[in-house]
């Protein structure tokens, strides 16, 4: 949620933000309307309980005629005062979701766009030139007997596989590896919930425009996380943190549920875009004035992870309409898949400012009382994707695969061989 009192006091820069994203600015006026209405009728039920606690005090003094009138007053008032605070809370009920409803405010710096938009910001490593004809990662998966997509459809339908054998083997030696490179960096590693209450999806801004893509469970009113991002999130929900630790970084490990809804026909091979994955997510809690500089520390600590398995691949700025309503600002990793012949992203970062913390009610002190704290996350590993590029990336004629130095000591092999 942003800051209210700048909506209140610059709504032209909400406004102006609205339209970067591609999203109704009109929602900004509505805000505002609803903000005015709340605050009149916060100050009509205060006057009235005022006046009703004055006329009780009387009440007591008075005797007679004159007590049995204020009586009959009393419970007048006591009837506006119900009136009045019935009027206040569906005010600040319908005043919240108009709040909950604005993205937050784009980093001046973030390019002006839709999905195509994206600033290239480096290309790190050169895309292989092969000697023979690269398999993809589905007939890769099969030579190596690493994904089964077949029997996934069967038991699960579209979008769901298997890893067996080299595959699930490669997915915990990336995950181990991915939990040392962030314990090494200082996070906390953590295995979260994946099932949540309503306020953990809606404080982390899934509810919004991503809730096409997040599964319910409406017998239970459960949401299966599409990210560990919302359990880490809301880990500190209602509570004031001790800024002397700052930052509070963690690095979660779950499984993630999407149901990619509007993308029906893309990606419909493989393992590139799946209803269920498992995915290796850092957070972090700091001082808002340190905001930018740890969104840098999450990028690099990415690329580093990237590095060392010897991908080749970009980072780059994404646009205004593709950030998602908590960012400020995203950059995005996007690892080269030979047989695609482009780039496809593998992580990403996003700096929420004091946007999530706002929703959940985290916050911090300081000198001058206490404020919400900035949160920011970051993808270190999305299972499925890096075993693509690694996979495509590392292939050899015969059809087995190099294995990456950084992952040998968690495998015990340089490499994997045809079954």
């Amino acid at each position: 949620m942003i800051d209210i009192k700048l909506l209140r006091d610059n709504p032209d820069l909400v406004k102006a933000s609205q339209r970067a994203r591609g999203e109704d600015e009109n929602l900004v006026d509505a805000a505002i309307t609803a903000d005015n209405e709340r605050r009149i009728a916060i100050s009509e039920f205060e006057s009235a309980r005022a006046q009703q606690n004055l006329l009780s005090k009387s009440v007591g003094a008075a005797k007679g005629e004159e007590k049995t009138k204020l009586l009959e007053s009393s419970k007048e008032l006591a009837a506006t005062v119900k009136a009045t605070d019935a009027k206040r809370a569906e005010l600040e009920e319908r005043a919240q979701k108009l709040f909950m409803g604005l993205a937050n405010l784009v980093d001046p710096g973030a390019p002006i766009g839709g999905e195509a938009d994206f600033v290239v910001l480096e290309e790190i490593g050169t895309p292989r030139k092969f000697d023979f004809e690269p398999k993809d990662h589905v007939e890769l998966g099969k030579i190596l007997g690493a994904i089964d997509t077949e029997r996934g459809a069967k038991v699960s339908g579209s979008r769901f596989y298997y890893l067996t054998g080299n595959g699930a083997l490669l997915e915990f030696a990336l995950i181990n590896f991915a939990m040392a490179t962030a314990v090494k960096a200082g996070f906390i590693p953590v295995i979260p919930p994946v099932l949540v209450k309503p306020p953990a999806m809606e404080g982390t801004g899934f509810l919004g425009q991503a809730a096409e893509n997040v599964f319910h469970l409406e017998e239970d009113d459960f949401y299966l996380v599409g990210t560990s991002e919302v359990p880490l999130a809301a880990y500190h929900m209602d509570e004031i943190l001790d800024s002397n630790k700052f930052p509070l970084r963690y690095a979660g490990f779950s499984s993630c549920f999407r149901r990619e809804a509007g993308t029906y026909g893309k990606d419909t091979r493989g393992i590139i875009r799946v209803h269920q994955f498992d995915k290796v997510e850092m957070f972090s809690f700091c001082d808002p004035e340190d905001a930018l500089a740890e969104h840098q520390r999450l990028l690099n600590w990415e690329k580093e992870f990237l590095n060392a398995l010897e991908i080749p691949y970009r980072v780059i700025d994404v646009a205004t309409g593709d950030l998602g309503s908590s960012a400020i600002r995203k950059f995005d990793c996007e690892a080269w898949i030979p047989t695609q012949g482009q780039y496809r992203e593998v992580t990403s970062t996003s700096n929420c400012t004091q946007y999530q913390a706002r929703r959940l009610n985290i916050r911090y002190k300081d000198d001058e009382g206490t404020k919400p704290v900035a949160t920011l996350n970051g993808t270190l590993c999305a299972i499925p994707r890096i075993i693509v590029a690694i996979l495509e990336n590392h292939q050899q004629a015969d059809g087995s695969v190099l294995i990456p130095k950084a992952l040998i000591p968690y495998l015990g092999k340089d490499r994997f061989e045809p079954v």
